[in-house]
């Protein structure tokens, strides 16, 4: 019998995109008599041409491209690239939610997909009976259903809202509940999406625990995360995507150096992921426009030994006036990405005026890091904590490695550290 438990064959699929030829503008009614004086003639030209006036063209857009993969039963494996790479729609067409445009992809097994905020629940039914219901989608029988339930209910911490509709409950209760559902189940296939994200650091720790149990039993799992760290801890096999095809599959630690690189050779500026509210957020008074990361030698690099200094050059740009300009430079390392250190300091006390333009550097000396992985979290905003732009988790983190040793991985230490600024 074969161990394969998936396998895509040159599985692809496309969407068409509609663009307006006419940007639709708005149109004062001087427009309006212009145009109804010359509206005949404009639409018989269009239909001569064969295309009707205001016409939409369409764009085909492959989000995945000529995939083949197999996975085996009790794989762990990391889907990651970087947003828009495809990896949202390969999960969704392994869930049967969307159907290939090209290709096939076979299953063997129950799967149990954890997507989005409160897949497969009903807002108008309560926690108990969204239990029920999920299960029953995920074709579990009602006795199952009912010797699990207790541990599900534990599990997700939401005991006092049972009998509360779920459309009252927050995100976070959201998401313990669809996942307390998806692991405890027993699939022989687990789909997790970065909705884990959307929990406290302490239930994304649970949740890692719980799926790294599911695969001690045999199951598979299938994991989409941002979060390095979490990705190398859980899974021990890698899948690349970049722009919807996939350019390297191997062990889990390979696969994450690579995608690092990848982001390691690619720009940032003020208009980075700047739409994306994962990763960048703010209200734009003021922008990151370069964030370069140096060794002693004034060497760009993301590589340091322990004990190195490690100097960041910021530059920003003021949108709007701005009172207070103050920064914060953080590392983010454990299984959930929490903060364990950061500088914060104030730039300017006196208001900054629109389109003012200015370089902030930051040196940590003689840095005392363990040898592993450090995420990089980048603050701009006022005294008060007004955030003006936030960059999270955008550029390749910080690799701290002896010449002797390699990444290990290890529970962060919460560290006080010394800098120096100059502004």
């Amino acid at each position: 019998m074969s161990d394969i438990v998936i396998k895509a064959e040159n599985l692809g699929k496309k969407y068409i995109i509609g663009h307006q030829t006419d940007r639709g503008r708005y149109t004062a009614l001087r427009d309006v008599w212009a145009q109804s004086a010359r509206g005949l003639w404009h639409k018989t030209k269009s239909l001569a041409r064969g295309k009707p006036a205001n016409a939409e063209e369409q764009e085909e857009f492959w989000a995945l491209k000529e995939l083949n993969f197999e996975i085996k039963r009790g794989e762990t494996v990391g889907i990651i690239g970087r947003n828009g790479a495809g990896k949202s729609t390969l999960l969704k067409v392994l869930s049967r939610i969307t159907e290939p445009s090209t290709g096939r992809v076979t299953i063997k097994g129950r799967v149990a997909s954890l997507l989005e905020v409160g897949t497969g629940f009903h807002p108008e039914l309560s926690g108990r009976e969204n239990i029920y219901l999920n299960g029953a989608i995920l074709g579990m029988p009602r006795a199952e259903i009912r010797r699990k339930f207790d541990e599900i209910v534990a599990f997700a911490e939401t005991e006092k809202f049972l009998d509360t509709p779920v459309k009252r409950y927050s995100s976070g209760m959201y998401v313990r509940l669809a996942f307390a559902v998806a692991a405890h189940l027993e699939p022989e296939i687990l789909i997790v999406d970065e909705v884990l994200a959307v929990g406290d650091a302490s239930f994304q720790k649970k949740c890692l625990g719980k799926m790294d149990d599911v695969a001690k039993h045999g199951r598979t799992v299938i994991f989409v995360s941002h979060n390095m760290q979490a990705i190398r801890q859980l899974c021990s096999r890698g899948i690349l995507l970049t722009n919807g095809m996939s350019t390297f599959d191997g062990p889990i630690l390979n696969t994450v150096l690579t995608y690092n690189e990848q982001i390691r050779k690619s720009s940032f500026d003020e208009n980075t992921l700047v739409n994306n509210e994962t990763h960048r957020r703010g209200n734009g008074s003021a922008r990151f426009t370069s964030i370069k990361i140096l060794n002693i030698h004034g060497i760009e690099t993301h590589i340091f030994e322990p004990g190195e200094n490690i100097k960041f050059i910021l530059d920003y740009k003021i949108n709007t006036t701005v009172k207070n300009l103050s920064i914060a430079v953080g590392l983010k390392s454990g299984p959930a990405n929490e903060l364990i250190t950061n500088v914060r300091h104030v730039v300017s006390l006196e208001p900054l005026n629109n389109n003012h333009i200015g370089q902030i550097v930051i040196e940590l000396p003689n840095i005392k890091l363990r040898t592993k992985e450090y995420s990089l979290y980048f603050w701009l905003g006022s005294s008060d904590a007004k955030a003006y732009d936030v960059v999270d988790d955008i550029l390749s983190p910080i690799t701290i490695v002896n010449k002797t040793s390699t990444i290990q991985i290890e529970e962060p230490g919460y560290i006080d550290i010394e800098y120096n600024i100059d502004f």
